[in-house]
């Protein structure tokens, strides 16, 4: 199979797209959901505003969150090495006690 063609809708356009697994096609439209709600948040906030602006708005914040989420995880990889690391020298030092 090589994935099932949808539509989704944003900011009023519709735009076909191929999800290549169901997980995909759930994703691509929890993600069409979650840019059409930030998107009319700066509408109401913004209504003089261009639809264009407004979507720039929307992938600004994304782009934050992501990166925010990003380091994050970068901080949580270094916490986990840190730990593994003294876990194994606790380890290897137990017997010597």
């Amino acid at each position: 199979m090589d994935g099932q063609n949808i539509t989704v809708k944003i900011a009023g356009n519709t735009y076909p797209l191929k999800a290549s697994t169901p997980e995909m096609e759930r994703l691509m439209r929890l993600a069409a959901e979650a840019i059409n709600a930030k998107y009319a948040a700066y509408d109401a906030k913004f209504p003089d505003k261009s639809v264009a602006d407004k979507l720039a708005f929307v992938t600004m914040n994304e782009a934050i969150s992501r990166i925010t989420a990003q380091r994050k995880c970068a901080d949580m990889e270094e916490k986990i090495k840190h730990l593994i690391s003294e876990t194994g020298s606790y380890l290897e030092n137990i017997d010597k006690k």
